[in-house]
């Protein structure tokens, strides 16, 4: 287990590494330069050469990749090339919206695909369990900012139980407050995910449903419940792990679109407003934050897999 931590360690960071550089060069690939928006329409030589040596972009670009790299190490995102302001301290900023909305959102989608699923397929032949089914399907293919749209119009354009977007601006002085300007943002995301999530749980338990120990559980005198507790739940959470993982790596990226239905100053909008202005200081920061995120998931899920099931640390190790 121990070397497979180190393998898995590793990756994680080659994978950080060719993230960064797979970054930094799509950036420059963009049309433009990032010292334009500093510039107005008429502006002479003497001040466009000016402006390139502020923002660095009149450097080699191997040099302007070892600079990059060399402030990572230092765990530094550099500064924002428009407001001059350091960009690791606003990322943190925009994080105390983003991060809740992901984790909460992940939370709430999270039951509510465990009941769908585990009804949907224990009463696979009642009219109900068929409809949760049918909810399923449906949902995967409903885009999350139409769902936004509909909960806004619902809920805070026809019956004023929520606000529309927005989130206050003492952020979270009052949890409250805060709460309820992320309430219908954390709902769309969950309705959306819950119906992917939903289907892995039905198919895992499908699975377990017709397995061989369960049978002989039941046949034992276990009820249904207690014989899907004590011996279905283990082998069924491992295929759902990875899901999860996958999932709650897409709900951060997905919050991109749902912070711009919501108006929410997240990562989102910060990243949006950095590809408006060529901003490549905070684009290039928003990306790495979300990089990071989404590999220390899957990470996570790797090694919690293991945890699980004795069986991959068994093959893991070579025993097997």
């Amino acid at each position: 287990m121990i070397t497979y931590l180190l393998r898995r360690f590793a990756f994680l960071v080659v994978s950080l590494v060719v993230a960064m550089i797979v970054i930094f060069v799509l950036l420059r690939l963009l049309p433009g330069d990032p010292a334009n928006a500093l510039l107005s329409v008429d502006a002479t030589p003497e001040q466009i050469a000016a402006a390139r040596a502020q923002v660095g972009s009149d450097q080699p670009v191997l040099q302007q990749f070892f600079q990059w790299a060399s402030q990572l190490l230092r765990f530094d995102l550099g500064d924002s090339l428009i407001s001059s302001r350091p960009v690791g301290p606003e990322v943190a900023s925009r994080l105390g919206i983003t991060l809740p909305l992901t984790l909460l959102a992940f939370i709430l989608a999270l039951l509510l695909s465990l009941a769908i699923g585990i009804v949907a397929a224990v009463k696979a032949d009642r009219w109900y369990g068929i409809a949760l089914s049918g909810f399923s399907q449906l949902g995967v293919a409903v885009p999350v900012f139409w769902v936004g749209v509909i909960l806004v119009w619902v809920f805070a354009l026809n019956l004023g139980l929520l606000p529309s977007g927005g989130f206050p601006r003492g952020d979270w002085d009052d949890p409250a407050d805060a709460l309820r300007s992320l309430a219908l943002p954390i709902v769309t995301i969950a309705i959306v995910m819950s119906a992917s999530l939903s289907r892995y749980v039905r198919s895992a338990t499908l699975d377990v449903l017709g397995s061989d120990y369960l049978r002989t559980a039941r046949a034992g005198g276990a009820a249904m419940a207690e014989a899907l507790l004590r011996h279905g739940v283990r082998n069924a959470s491992v295929p759902v792990i990875a899901v999860l993982g996958i999932e709650l790596s897409t709900t951060l990226l997905g919050a991109v679109v749902v912070e711009s239905v919501f108006t929410l100053p997240g990562l989102g909008n910060m990243l949006l407003t950095g590809i408006e202005q060529h901003d490549y200081a905070n684009i290039q920061g928003v990306l790495v934050v979300s990089t990071l995120f989404v590999l220390l998931v899957g990470f996570a899920a790797d090694i919690l897999q293991r945890l699980v099931d004795p069986r991959l640390r068994t093959s893991v190790s070579g025993n097997r």
